[in-house]
């Protein structure tokens, strides 16, 4: 397959997934929206991978290519098309799906976490509890109509959600290298939530937090976005007569 990745910062690639798609035989094309790169022609791609960013989506006045992005994901999707977003990438789905997305009114959710997951095939072969990484201050507070709640938490209810067979966001992330949580404590916006959480000081705590992790998060990555690779798959292989 041939995979569109919508990226909203540099650091925000997609990790540990490279591997599983290269492991596939699948190619990627990134567009780097935030550099004033332009959305390519859609038809000529199987899945689309819309990653993580430090602004919010509600920010069309900082970041007008916001708009055409959402108008992008709404077409995509309500075609039937595979798709994963992660963190801002689930976000943007809910919105440009019919949800609504609002700053959390508990403290941001920084750190390693375990969510509550509910069977779905892109949990296939996952346990009720996945360890995973968040780093975010938005939540998806109302679901798009006919999405269904796959992932949950206690600080943040919409920890994932599906539309129909093949749309997938998932408010955390599972995509860290061994370089991630240093690379995004670079960044002023996510430096910011770290310190308002955990305090000043905070990024080699989180570094270490990540490094004693990094198996389990490595090996959720594998096992969940491989079972979205077999979705998409399934989703667009030739109909046999």
């Amino acid at each position: 397959m041939r995979i569109l990745v919508f990226q909203h910062a540099a650091a925000e690639h997609p990790g540990s997934f490279r591997d599983v798609m290269a492991a596939g035989g699948h190619t990627t094309h990134a567009v780097e929206l935030d550099e004033g790169e332009t959305i390519p022609d859609l038809a000529g791609y199987d899945a689309l991978l819309v990653m993580g960013g430090p602004m919010d989506v509600w920010q069309e006045p900082q970041f007008p290519w916001l708009k055409e992005e959402k108008a992008a994901i709404h077409d995509w999707v309500n075609a039937g098309r595979p798709y994963l977003g992660m963190c801002l990438g689930a976000q943007l789905l809910a919105e440009a799906c019919g949800g609504a997305v609002r700053p959390m009114t508990a403290p941001p959710e920084v750190g390693i976490d375990r969510v509550s997951t509910f069977p779905d095939p892109i949990f296939a072969g996952v346990g009720a509890l996945c360890t995973c990484f968040q780093w975010h201050a938005a939540e998806v507070v109302e679901l798009p109509p006919a999405a269904r709640l796959i992932a949950t938490g206690p600080g943040c209810r919409v920890q994932g959600f599906a539309i129909g067979e093949h749309a997938y966001g998932l408010q955390f992330h599972l995509e860290l290298t061994d370089t991630t949580a240093i690379e995004w404590g670079a960044m002023p916006e996510y430096a910011a939530a770290l310190e308002a959480v955990q305090g000043q000081g905070a990024l080699p705590r989180l570094q270490a937090e990540v490094a004693s992790h990094i198996g389990e998060l490595q090996d959720a990555a594998a096992r969940i976005f491989g079972n979205f690779l077999d979705i998409a798959a399934r989703a667009t292989a030739p109909v046999q007569e």
